[in-house]
């Protein structure tokens, strides 16, 4: 990952890096590895996100109609 900085302007490059960063996930990358994490707990963890993932889209388009 890359980010310029223009005229010595850091802080504007690191709110630039911080965001690219979230849009990747990294943090939450950095978070779930923190600690180990079973196989089991991943699998019932990803799993649970899916299904978020599919209600939340299929609350959308109820609500679109």
């Amino acid at each position: 990952m890359q980010v310029i900085v223009r005229d010595n302007n850091v802080d504007q490059a690191l709110r630039v890096l911080k965001k690219k960063m979230q849009r990747e996930g990294i943090f939450r990358e950095m978070k779930l590895r923190r600690h180990y994490e079973k196989p089991s707990e991943r699998k019932a963890r990803e799993s649970a996100e899916a299904i978020r993932r599919a209600r939340k889209l299929a609350r959308k388009r109820f609500d679109r109609e």
